[in-house]
């Protein structure tokens, strides 16, 4: 879909890159001209719905369907005893089972609320009440509710992440000064404001998918697998995404469901996850436990961090939530050891949500930290640039930029932070109770290859064309502006088409990767189309430019010119006709020079070409200091955030505007998850219990105080062509313990177990 609203914002300088362009498909999501996954028409359309297991752990004896099937309007149940003859497919980094059958619809049950049958009818309305007609009987086995279960094991040290240098046992035993505390984050959820769903539709052996997909590309791959089809077959369809946050990356099993149903019934086929569903189709953030031990000597001087920490899995699959993720690498410290345990519990296998790992173990040690200032009577800022890290000291690799000194710094002045007081409770506002803290945040350069195609046209205009998304970080306009800085014309002559997975490859819009990857397939491409429109310009026959003796042209408001001043001057349009040229078209990847097509393949739909932020000569990870301001009734107990400013180091900014709405969007989350959110588990048969937007509280403009943002970046031409680095992620990294940080300060009460709710500080 191309992407055409005029925007006016004075000359041309305004869409370059840098610039701060407003959202470019802004006014089409505010007007309602946006269509989403959901809301595409089909002629004939039928509607699916999920039947959802109602025990823990066990098996399905029988699925009793008489009665659905007699109910009016509907036109198949679906159950465990129907084979769909699909096979399972690939995973993110390109492993694939052989022949292994993939069951959408299993017989045995491992959660509360995983999707056992589904019934498809005329109408949506249809099809739920005819669900509620299924009858289950089970087979019941124990359970392992969560990681709060008195029965739950130790789970399984992952030797992957575990990290260790120099003797931390030792050194922690001989240092002056000693801290420990466990500290606990719950079960998080997705809850983006579009649920997912999706409408399929079988035109012969050829499968269109309309769905909301972070990665166009492994999604239909995973489609092409599950049938059995060219990959050419199936075309996955999304260009708006109403919230993603790592939900959106992969095709799951309602896809599945509603694909075999569309095939079999020989009609298009909408699923709409329902939002109770939307907690257990997928997995969110795992719970998490850590015991953290510093060591350090009475000026404040680290000697050595121990860390054990532990995340729930599911029982069929693990998922780390790396709660040592940040720990290794926020400070100097000569003796080191950290180790993460998967627990496995029934419950469907984590995902990744917004700052995976990181956000977990970021309040940990950031915790620790505080309560190691507060230990030996030392200023919490003065304590982490005391123990600023010059260099990796996991990778042993020098950063490729790391303005976290200056993040610390520049934030502390904007906040005002020499005003503050150091004792707990000794800050107040009539009977609130004021406190300030600090949390850092961290999130590391993940690289991956992308392509693009560029079209120039008769017109003057355009064309970025590319199968990566916009979820709303803004992939529509930083694309838009690269072009018009490379062409030098307005971004209103940019047209950009996206979210197709029958457009060139793109990398995964996850990890905060897709930016400098997209972004580097963009400019490479937009180059080339350029370079080769000055070559015909300056060799054509028809070219006004092959008399001037120029040897290159300039590009710039708008106009063609040669370099010299000849006085020669074209638009593109105008030079594109002398020219007798309908289109020049270029399309360029990031891959090495002479990757074969298999590599190619694998780059847009696995992430087994994906890079890490030590590959390489130099450890790159975006940087980020939080200072959060509460105060809390000293009544009640109630906490309000009343002000935050955070600065980053994320390397160059492509689009500042757009940058700092992601900012501000990772320190809401993080509001939410210091005060609000919590996945609520029944402990008597594993049930989400707070499945709900009512009950599952994520906050509200009520709950956001002043956010101001501040870049200490420079650009960082290892970590990206472009010098950025990631935005997305970050943001959230460091923002719970800096309000927990803060509460301490307030109250003298110290919160290990998030959310901080009213119950934990009474």
């Amino acid at each position: 879909m191309t992407i055409m609203e005029p925007r006016k914002h004075g000359d041309a300088s305004d869409g370059t890159i840098g610039g701060r362009q407003s959202r470019f498909e802004g006014s089409m999501k505010v007007t309602g001209s946006a269509t989403y996954a959901l809301e595409y028409p089909a002629a004939g359309l039928a509607h699916a719905v999920l039947v959802q297991s109602t025990i823990p752990a066990g098996r399905v004896v029988k699925v009793d369907a008489v009665a659905a099937l007699a109910a009016p309007g509907v036109l198949m149940v679906l159950t465990p005893d129907d084979d769909l003859g699909l096979v399972t497919a690939t995973d993110w980094y390109g492993n694939r089972p052989e022949g292994k059958p993939y069951y959408p619809l299993p017989r045995e049950v491992r959660f509360n609320g995983q999707a056992i049958a589904a019934v498809v009818a005329e109408s949506r309305e249809q099809a739920a009440e005819a669900a509620k007609l299924v009858s289950v009987t089970y087979e019941e086995t124990p359970s392992i509710a969560s990681l709060d279960d008195p029965n739950v094991g130790e789970g399984k040290v992952m030797d992957n992440l575990t990290a260790a240098w120099g003797d931390a046992e030792a050194a922690l035993a001989a240092a002056p000064i000693m801290v420990e505390g466990e500290y606990r984050t719950p079960r998080e959820y997705h809850v983006a404001m579009e649920p997912h769903g999706l409408t399929v539709k079988w035109d012969g052996d050829q499968l269109t998918v309309w769905e909301p997909s972070q990665w166009s590309h492994g999604m239909a791959r995973t489609y092409c697998e599950w049938f059995g089809i060219p990959f050419e077959n199936v075309q996955l369809i999304s260009p708006f995404i109403g919230g993603g946050f790592g939900s959106k990356g992969g095709a799951l099993a309602y896809g599945a469901v509603a694909a075999f149903a569309a095939r079999k019934l020989d009609r298009p086929v909408k699923l709409a996850v329902t939002r109770a569903q939307n907690f257990t189709s997928y997995g969110g953030r795992a719970a998490t436990r850590q015991t953290i031990k510093l060591g350090a000597t009475q000026d404040g001087i680290l000697q050595a961090i121990v860390h054990r920490g532990a995340s729930e899995t599911s029982t069929y699959a693990d998922w780390p939530e790396q709660t040592g993720a940040a720990t290794p690498i926020l400070y100097k410290v000569e003796n080191f050891s950290s180790q993460h345990r998967v627990v496995p519990v029934n419950t469907v296998t984590p995902g990744a949500l917004r700052g995976p790992g990181k956000n977990p173990s970021a309040f940990g040690i950031e915790s620790a930290m505080e309560e190691l200032a507060y230990k030996i009577g030392m200023d919490p800022l003065e304590i982490r640039l005391q123990n600023y890290a010059d260099h990796d000291y996991q990778s042993g690799k020098p950063w490729s930029t790391r303005r976290l000194r200056e993040a610390l710094i520049e934030g502390a002045e904007a906040f005002g932070w020499s005003r503050r007081s150091h004792a707990p409770r000794s800050m107040r506002d009539g009977r609130q109770l004021v406190g300030w803290g600090i949390g850092c945040g961290t999130f590391p350069v993940i690289r991956a290859p992308s392509e693009a195609l560029i079209r120039i046209l008769a017109n003057g205009r355009v064309e970025v064309v590319s199968g990566a998304i916009d979820m709303g970080q803004g992939t529509y306009t930083i694309l838009a502006q690269t072009a018009a800085d490379i062409f030098g014309i307005s971004i209103d002559q940019v047209d950009v088409r996206l979210g197709d997975s029958r457009l060139p490859g793109s990398a995964i819009a996850g990890g905060s990767m897709l930016a400098g990857s997209i972004m580097g397939a963009v400019h490479k491409a937009a180059t080339a189309a350029r370079d080769e429109l000055i070559g015909l310009a300056l060799n054509d026959a028809n070219s006004p430019f092959r008399d001037t003796g120029a040897n290159t042209l300039n590009f710039s408001d708008g106009r063609v010119t040669a370099p010299r001043g000849e006085g020669l001057s074209l638009t593109l349009a105008e030079l594109m006709g002398r020219l007798k040229r309908a289109e020049i078209e270029i399309r360029r990847d990031t891959l090495p020079e002479g990757a074969s097509a298999q590599d190619h393949h694998q780059a847009w739909t696995t992430l087994s070409k994906v890079q890490g932020p030590t590959m390489g000569d130099y450890s790159m990870h975006s940087w980020c200091a939080h200072f959060a301001e509460v105060r809390v009734d000293e009544d009640f107990g109630t906490v309000r955030v009343s002000r935050i400013v955070s600065a980053f180091d994320c390397g160059r900014l492509y689009n500042p505007r757009l940058v700092e709405s992601q900012w501000r969007g990772g320190i809401i989350m993080g509001i939410g998850q210091a005060l609000l959110e919590e996945g609520v588990v029944d402990m008597r048969n594993g049930r989400t219990v707070n499945s709900n937007m009512g009950d599952y509280l994520v906050p509200t403009n009520s709950d956001i105080p002043d956010i101001q943002v501040i870049s200490v970046g420079v650009p960082d031409y290892n970590a990206s062509a472009l010098g950025g680095k990631g935005v997305g992620e970050v943001g959230i990294v460091g923002v719970a313990p800096a309000i927990a940080n803060a509460v301490f300060h307030a109250t003298g009460k110290r919160i290990r177990d998030l959310p901080i709710t009213l119950d934990k500080l009474m």
